[in-house]
């Protein structure tokens, strides 16, 4: 179980016809986190003709946008489906347009803002998170020394280590690949070791 986000809040612009397209894009999980946002660039750019948004989030598979006074369907939409056709979510771009005095008609809308949500997401790096067991185990000294290659092999990464008789080792690894690398430590631990699951979490694949 996968999905992408952006790792940054970033932002790009360009000219079109004299027009001034500022792409911003922020990770957000909430729609009030959405919303402050917005109303974040909104401030910021009081003076802009338009301040076109759009927002995907997991919770509730919510998708919002608006046109900000653009002709319909040729702002927002146009927003929306570049970070749907992504497959981007838990994130908001917001297009600042500073109107240049000539017409771009209804397609060099769509392209224009379409232009600028991809430049946003691209300075903003879209990056998957995958799903991850976070796991704890005790260990002897002697079997700890083999488990970071272990779990590095597997994808997983140590996320914590508690050193006393013995070593208490926290770590994380993909659910995908939970069952093959139990089955490589119960062989490292000639059956002795135990995996305890205490949470499941999201993290850069």
């Amino acid at each position: 179980m996968s999905y992408f986000t952006i790792e940054n809040s970033a932002s790009d612009e360009f000219l079109e016809k004299r027009s001034r397209f500022i792409g911003y894009a922020k990770p957000v999980k909430t729609v009030e986190e959405a919303v402050s946002f917005i109303e974040e660039i909104k401030s910021k750019h009081w003076d802009a003709k338009h301040n076109v948004y759009a927002y995907v989030l997991r919770d509730n598979n919510i998708q919002r946008y608006s046109d900000d006074g653009e002709p319909q369907g040729t702002a927002g939409v146009p927003t929306l489906d570049v970070l749907l056709k992504q497959n981007v979510t838990d994130c908001v771009v917001v297009v600042t347009r500073y109107f240049g005095g000539i017409l771009l008609g209804g397609g060099g809308l769509v392209r224009a803002y379409s232009h600028a949500a991809t430049l946003a997401l691209q300075a903003a790096n879209v990056i998957e998170m995958k799903s991850f067991n976070l796991c704890e185990t005790v260990l002897d000294y002697n079997l700890y020394g083999r488990m970071p290659a272990l779990i590095a092999q597997f994808g997983g990464k140590v996320v914590d280590t508690s050193f006393e008789d013995n070593v208490k080792l926290t770590f994380q690894i993909p659910e995908n690949e939970f069952e093959s690398f139990s089955k490589n430590f119960t062989d490292l631990s000639l059956g002795k070791g135990t995996i305890d699951i205490i949470n499941q979490l999201f993290d850069k694949a």
